[in-house]
């Protein structure tokens, strides 16, 4: 009785661990996991090495290959986003963790609206390299672009902005910057299988020393 309920508080350990938000390396470094939000960024935050318009970012995104995998793309927009400090026309403006931008920025990162991640951001960042702030002599210059349309005006895109924190629709004409991002965990272990693994180590030792007996 007492080695199942040990089984048991090992195993539910091993969940609540595995359901944490934290960055988790993949690809050798070249791509950190979320854990939370259950998508894996790219660690070289400009890798296109360019700025381009909303068209050619989705593009180079979709053509993405890194260490012989794809399936990357530009991060999404939430339109409705209750979080964002503006729902004038949409959800715009600062704090808004929805977008999966946004989440980056101040969750993931610890970013601070008004401020870019140069002068307010935690141990994270340092995971990331070349990370464009699109605000140069003192006049912005792009932010990152957003794979989602602007609904109320067709020839705009959502893009966010590092350098403040801020979301806002773009000229899908434009240059910005791209990050690329994929869905899910780009070498997952499912935790079942890491708790069955975990128990039948368990079972085995316990089979061992009756044996020993």
């Amino acid at each position: 009785m007492k080695l199942l309920k040990l089984i048991f508080v090992i195993t539910a350990l091993i969940i609540s661990n595995s359901a944490s938000s934290a960055l988790v390396e993949r690809l050798g470094g070249l791509a950190y996991y979320d854990t939370e939000a259950d998508l894996t960024w790219l660690a070289e935050a400009n890798a296109a090495g360019v700025t381009m318009n909303w068209a050619d970012a989705n593009s180079w995104a979709a053509g993405l290959t890194v260490d012989g995998v794809g399936g990357w793309r530009l991060p999404d927009t939430l339109q409705p986003d209750e979080s964002c400090s503006s729902q004038t026309y949409a959800s715009n403006g600062y704090n808004c963790t929805g977008s999966e931008l946004g989440n980056m920025f101040y969750n993931v990162l610890g970013g601070t609206a008004y401020s870019d991640l140069t002068t307010s951001h935690n141990a994270n960042y340092d995971l990331f390299s070349n990370i464009e702030y699109g605000f140069e002599n003192g006049a912005p210059t792009g932010g990152y672009w957003s794979a989602t349309d602007y609904q109320p005006v067709y020839s705009s895109a959502w893009a966010f902005f590092i350098y403040s924190g801020y979301q806002q629709a773009y000229d899908k004409n434009a240059d910005s910057y791209a990050w690329a991002v994929r869905s899910g965990d780009v070498s997952a272990v499912p935790v079942p299988a890491a708790v069955w693994l975990f128990g039948s180590g368990i079972i085995s030792l316990v089979g061992f020393s009756r044996r020993k007996r």
